[in-house]
């Protein structure tokens, strides 16, 4: 089924998890899972506005999610409800787990954002990371966080994030 089927798309429950809690749970429509990669899309599942300074995430803006088993981070492209790309927000994670039609995804607290134009690439929360308990009880958790936080930003700066085209 193509992305622009008129067909309803199956859904998932993204449970995005942090420091051992669900943090955010929310419905999605499954685009693709090729065993590596998974693609869903989401209406901005928030209640009400949250107005990050760089960028405002809002009722109406709707989410293109892209989930990896064998990467440390997700990507997510942010459109404007007129279709508008925003950006790319980028979560640090660890490897994402589908169950049936439950995908689980722990945040590790380090985040990136890109600018539609990518001018702006901004890396975000380094402070949380450093506060969490991340570096001292999983060190090589902590290592692969850091090095997903450089590539994710490499990706940014080099033009090569997925979608908004």
């Amino acid at each position: 089924m193509s992305e622009t089927s008129a067909e309803p798309l199956p859904t998932l429950e993204i449970a995005l998890v942090k420091a051992g809690r669900t943090k955010i749970r929310y419905p999605a429509g499954l685009l693709q899972d090729d065993g590596t990669r998974i693609t869903v899309r989401a209406p901005w599942a928030a209640p009400g506005v949250r107005d990050f300074g760089f960028v405002r995430f809002e009722p109406g803006d709707v989410f293109t999610e892209h989930y990896w088993r064998d990467r440390w981070y997700a990507i997510k492209e942010v459109y404007a409800a007129d279709g508008t790309l925003k950006g790319w927000y980028c979560d640090v994670t660890r490897p994402a787990a589908r169950d049936g039609s439950l995908l689980t995804v722990e945040d590790l607290d380090l985040d990136l954002w890109c600018s539609a134009d990518g001018a702006t690439v901004l890396r975000l929360d380094e402070d949380e990371f450093e506060a969490s308990a991340l570096p001292t009880k999983d060190p090589a958790a902590a290592s692969a966080a850091l090095r997903a936080l450089t590539e994710l930003e490499s990706l940014a700066r080099g033009g090569l994030l997925p979608g908004g085209s």
